[in-house]
């Protein structure tokens, strides 16, 4: 029997978005334009391109069928980092997360046993983002949400977002978390390498944050996941380590646990890209705390979702399926049956 595949890790668009820059007297906002058949292209307001996408992007029926050719049983949905617009006015965030939410939502309704949805929050303003994540988890139906790997000048360790992570605590919803906003991008304007060298720091940034900030110490129920493998945390611990360990006075000032204690408390996608990588990625967290993930459909995914995880002969049936599925199905707190049945 194939085992089911749950991959946690893909992003969806609305086919057509408002022009929020008429609506609030300001810009920054992403719009699409459908140059071509089955294309658009992501410009900023100001007439700047960001991204070309292919109707994947938006389209349902598409997905599923790529779905299908690839195995695929369960795709969760989260939005374009992009479209955070964490640094828009409060109000303005929250419409804008509205409408994301309520388009994903429409998505999901197409076919639940293929699609889960995770809301995207004005995390600027942590009430609306709690009254957001309220209405995403008990009137959409979305086991979580995506947020980003900060907000503003407001790293994950900030006792203002304490309360976001109170609400999903209490509500039980999961959270992923996504590098945006890159750090240092300005320094960064060619190669790619806001995507290949600030992500990876970014999602470092969000787990030691949340580690030495002591969110997992003051909210123990909350499901974490991390995006791309934990970017470079995993491959860098020993240097958090030992900095915790040589310099106290700086690192321990929030928490005095040990960053390597924390190894377990949250999830990580499988996205690292390579054999090598993810062997140590298991070595390190285990087959419990990775769960499938491929970025689709963007360029820098996995091609073949779960390709890197059935490339690794030495994994025995049980780790494969928890790989594959039960991971993904632990951190979203569903069952199996509620896709299979």
């Amino acid at each position: 029997m194939t085992p089911l595949k749950i991959d946690i890790h893909t992003h969806i668009l609305p086919r057509e978005m408002p022009k929020f820059k008429e609506r609030f007297g300001y810009g920054g906002f992403i719009s699409l334009d459908h140059h071509a058949p089955c294309r658009a292209r992501m410009v900023r307001d100001d007439g700047r391109f960001f991204r070309e996408v292919e109707s994947n992007c938006w389209d349902v029926d598409k997905r599923i069928l790529e779905c299908d050719a690839h195995g695929v049983g369960v795709q969760v949905l989260s939005t374009v980092p992009v479209l955070f617009s964490y640094w828009a006015k409060p109000q303005d965030g929250l419409e804008v997360a509205r409408f994301l939410n309520d388009d994903l939502a429409t998505s999901v309704r197409r076919d639940p046993r293929r699609f889960v949805g995770l809301g995207t929050l004005p995390m600027q303003d942590p009430e609306l983002a709690c009254r957001e994540l309220h209405r995403c988890v008990r009137e959409l139906g979305f086991p979580g949400v995506q947020i980003g790997s900060h907000v503003g000048d407001w790293n994950l360790s900030d006792a203002a977002l304490f309360p976001v992570f109170e609400e999903a605590e209490k509500l039980g919803a999961a959270l992923f978390v996504h590098p945006w906003d890159m750090m240092g991008e300005s320094r960064m304007p060619k190669y790619f390498l806001p995507w290949l060298v600030g992500m990876p720091a970014e999602t470092s940034l969000a787990i030691c944050s949340m580690i030495f900030g002591g969110v997992f110490e003051r909210f123990p129920k909350l499901r974490v996941a991390f995006a791309h493998g934990g970017g470079s945390f995993p491959f860098t611990l020993g240097r958090i380590e030992h900095g915790f360990l040589a310099r106290p006075d700086l690192c321990a000032v929030d928490n005095p646990k040990n960053p390597r204690d924390y190894v377990g408390r949250f999830y990580l996608d499988s996205l690292v890209h390579d054999a090598a990588a993810l062997r140590f990625l298991l070595e390190l967290f285990g087959p419990s705390r990775v769960a499938l993930g491929t970025d689709y459909p963007f360029p820098l995914g996995e091609d073949v979702p779960g390709a890197l995880i059935e490339s690794l002969p030495e994994l025995d049936l049980a780790a494969r399926e928890r790989l594959l599925s039960g991971t993904a199905l632990e951190w979203l707190g569903k069952r199996k049956e509620d896709f299979t049945a």
